[in-house]
């Protein structure tokens, strides 16, 4: 099945948490379920795959400290300190089962949102040759497709001074 991550912005850490069990790319907007401006990016994590992206804009080696994420959903302040502690939780509890909230650095959006149009395709085709997509190849043009969107995303954010966050959920 995999892991499914959902890029989207938000305004606030607190929109941002708001209903976290339900993804935040969807097709049709549910009843009482907040809607997001958002990437479905099915196996692109925000640490490595999508980090190596980053390098690759900026030109730089690739490094996994290069995105630094900020957990905010399930919250820190109330994650398990001990082994005992982990074993008491609930089997439903999100520490064990997720979903997981994200917020992406704001280098991170600027980056995102400062790919130019001349160098999409150029990005795209670059990072379809890191390691991590050898084994499952995306199909043709995803990646420019996942780019393009991610970029937008990024630009949106930044004009309306939000943060990007990554909804992750196995």
């Amino acid at each position: 099945m995999g892991v499914f991550y959902d890029y989207y912005r938000a305004a606030n850490r607190q929109a941002a948490v708001e209903k976290p069990l339900y993804p935040r790319a969807v097709e049709k907007p549910m009843p009482g379920i907040p809607t997001f401006d958002a990437v479905e990016a099915k196996w692109i994590d925000p640490y490595v795959v999508l980090g190596q992206l980053i390098a690759l804009v900026r030109e730089i080696p690739f490094s996994p400290e290069l995105v630094q994420t900020i957990t905010v959903y399930p919250p820190p302040e109330g994650s398990p300190a001990t082994i005992e502690e982990w074993e008491a939780l609930p089997e439903d509890s999100p520490y064990k089962d997720g979903p997981g909230i994200e917020e992406l650095p704001a280098d991170v959006r600027d980056t995102l949102a400062g790919i130019s149009d001349d160098r999409l395709g150029e990005f795209a085709e670059q990072w379809e040759q890191i390691h991590e997509f050898a084994s499952l190849p995306p199909a043709p043009g995803h990646l420019l497709e996942i780019v393009t969107e991610l970029r937008s995303l990024a630009q949106q954010a930044r004009k309306e001074d939000q943060m990007i966050y990554c909804w992750i959920a196995v």
